[in-house]
């Protein structure tokens, strides 16, 4: 698989990278480590050296699978991670924390996990309202100059809080969701990071699983499955947004590929330091999703494919209220 470059301080890593979080959390039950294991390997295998974990995954248990699953493979990979929240007094991890000490703390503890003697890439998780950012970079370049971490990222922040942090330390990679179905970071988010040399990692490529084509409006959701919770995932709205996909659908049948790697191929092809991270649990859809790298988009591909989407409204909220007062604008 190809590389791609990561920020201005030489962050390179695999074209398509592979997001961890649903083997663990937020999907359903979580997986087992004898399942999820041979997963993580195989994408290894195949080229990705790119792997996205995070310590409220679980919490905990996905940096473990993560650190557990590429200890074999050190020095061949690079693996983010991230700090940012904290659990409440009920132990519900829904608030944040980004104070140096904290960060300090999550830092330790995530290298103990990862079976890690650095961290290649941590992100603050969501931008703490309470910790000016110029801190939160203040202590994470802390823990460059220590040797603990290789390169600051940022996770849903917007350009102000991106360019407060860059003047302090680096930052060598944003990510947000970014896919066809939640193009907002085109207005202001991607020309900051053209601008100042930051790489950007989407999260969502495939739309929490919707532009596979794989859900419609009477797919039913496990409790534990936040898409239960999101309401772009109400009944009703999945079936308003299945235009989208329908149009996908068709323009994959067109190249001879799947409506997964066409949404991924897009987003290659709008900038060469855009590094997705697409989910799995399956290896044929790992295999799937890294076909897309071979996809390739002419200029009248992508021109025919924004003309088919750009009267097409997509209904619903990406997040629940509680959850959307956590991004930064």
């Amino acid at each position: 698989m190809e590389k791609r470059i990561l920020g201005t301080n030489g962050l390179e890593v695999s074209t398509l990278g592979l997001g961890c979080m649903g083997m663990s959390f937020g999907y359903g039950p979580a997986k087992s480590e004898t399942d999820m294991i041979p997963v993580i390997r195989a994408a290894v295998e195949k080229g990705v050296t790119f792997f996205d974990t995070a310590e409220v995954y679980g919490p905990f248990i996905n940096e473990e699978l993560v650190g557990k699953a590429l200890e074999p493979f050190k020095g061949q990979v690079k693996i983010a991670t991230k700090f940012g929240f904290a659990p409440d007094e009920n132990g519900k991890w829904s608030q944040l924390d980004s104070r140096p000490e904290h960060i300090r703390q999550v830092a330790e503890a995530s290298l103990k996990r990862l079976k890690a003697e650095r961290i290649d890439l941590f992100y603050q998780h969501r931008v703490d309202p309470k910790v000016p950012i110029e801190e939160v970079a203040g202590a994470v370049k802390e823990l460059i100059q220590e040797g603990k971490v290789a390169h600051f990222g940022l996770s849903e922040a917007g350009a102000k809080t991106i360019r407060r942090a860059h003047a302090v330390q680096p930052v060598a990679a944003l990510q947000s969701e970014y896919s066809l179905w939640w193009r907002e970071p085109e207005a202001e988010i991607l020309p900051t990071l053209e601008e100042l040399g930051i790489g950007f990692v989407p999260f969502s490529p495939l739309g929490k699983g919707f532009l596979t084509g794989k859900i419609d409006s009477s797919t039913a959701f496990d409790a534990s499955d936040f898409r239960s919770v999101v309401p772009r995932f109400a009944e009703e709205n999945r079936k308003a947004n299945q235009a989208l996909v329908d149009q996908l659908q068709l323009i994959a049948d067109a190249h001879q590929a799947t409506p997964a790697q066409i949404a991924l191929a897009w987003l290659l092809a709008q900038k060469p330091w855009i590094v997705p991270i697409p989910g799995t649990t399956k290896l044929h859809r790992l295999e799937e999703n890294l076909g897309a790298a071979s996809v390739k988009l002419s200029a009248q591909n992508l021109m025919i494919i924004d003309q088919a989407l750009e009267n097409l409204k997509i209904v619903g909220e990406r997040y629940p209220a509680a959850a959307q007062k956590m991004i930064d604008r």
